[in-house]
């Protein structure tokens, strides 16, 4: 059984949600590309996932390890959460964010009956994640990305959350944007634009997708340098 997460990892988490930010907001581009529509927040039924190995695979491929700190992003009723809860052990940390505050109740409610101490819930915005500075080793992005309204601005905003050697994993499908997927050349493109640089790349049927990671570059474009990549 995990233990309980320490106050000052909560109040941290906390204090870095309550920083006002300046009265210019910084200009980020529109895509050039269609957003999907927000859908369901249940890819398809747990056990149908679990049939096929998928978050074990997901993790795997991730090199998730006991004592990591996690973030779940766009973490609906807690498919990923959960095991990652269980992978990362009493030592380590998730925190699961989404926008769907009802999702959140829902995942709130399954986070206190399974007793899993290690979670922590946020919500999060529409261009911003609301992740604290320097603190991930992990953040998942599971067949989610492309129903991101402002993927520069957001990615832009998510930069700081990782660790230096931490790493963003992406799992989605090779299809149009407006079809609840993006592909590969796309999403390279739209987080190169932002200060990322792609580590692995694996195309998996297994997870009905392709599997993605990637690190911070050295250094975050200003925003005004960051160019929409084409849709093409």
């Amino acid at each position: 059984m995990t233990r309980r997460v320490p106050f000052l990892f909560l109040a941290s988490l906390l204090a870095s949600a309550c920083v006002e930010q300046p009265e210019d907001e910084p200009l980020f581009p529109e895509p050039d590309r269609p957003v999907s529509e927000i859908g369901s927040n249940q890819f398809s039924t747990e056990d149908q996932r679990d049939s096929r190995g998928e978050a074990q695979t997901v993790m795997d491929l991730a090199e998730i390890t006991p004592g990591m700190t996690v973030a779940d992003i766009g973490a609906g009723n807690g498919y990923y959460t959960v095991r990652l809860a269980d992978r990362v052990g009493a030592d380590g940390r998730v925190l699961a964010q989404d926008i769907d505050q009802r999702a959140l109740d829902r995942l709130g409610r399954r986070v206190e009956r399974y007793r899993l101490d290690n979670v922590s819930i946020r919500r999060g915005e529409l261009a911003d994640p609301k992740l604290p500075d320097n603190s991930f080793d992990r953040i998942f992005m599971v067949h989610m990305y492309h129903e991101i309204g402002q993927p520069y601005e957001f990615l832009w905003r998510m930069w700081p959350a990782l660790r230096s050697e931490g790493q963003v994993i992406v799992v989605d499908i090779d299809r149009p944007t407006d079809q609840h997927g993006i592909a590969p050349k796309l999403l390279f493109c739209e987080f190169e634009q932002v200060g990322f640089k792609l580590v692995e790349f694996v195309e998996r049927p297994d997870l009905n997708g392709y599997f993605a990671r990637f690190e911070r570059a050295e250094t975050r474009p200003d925003p005004e340098a960051i160019t929409a990549c084409p849709n093409t």
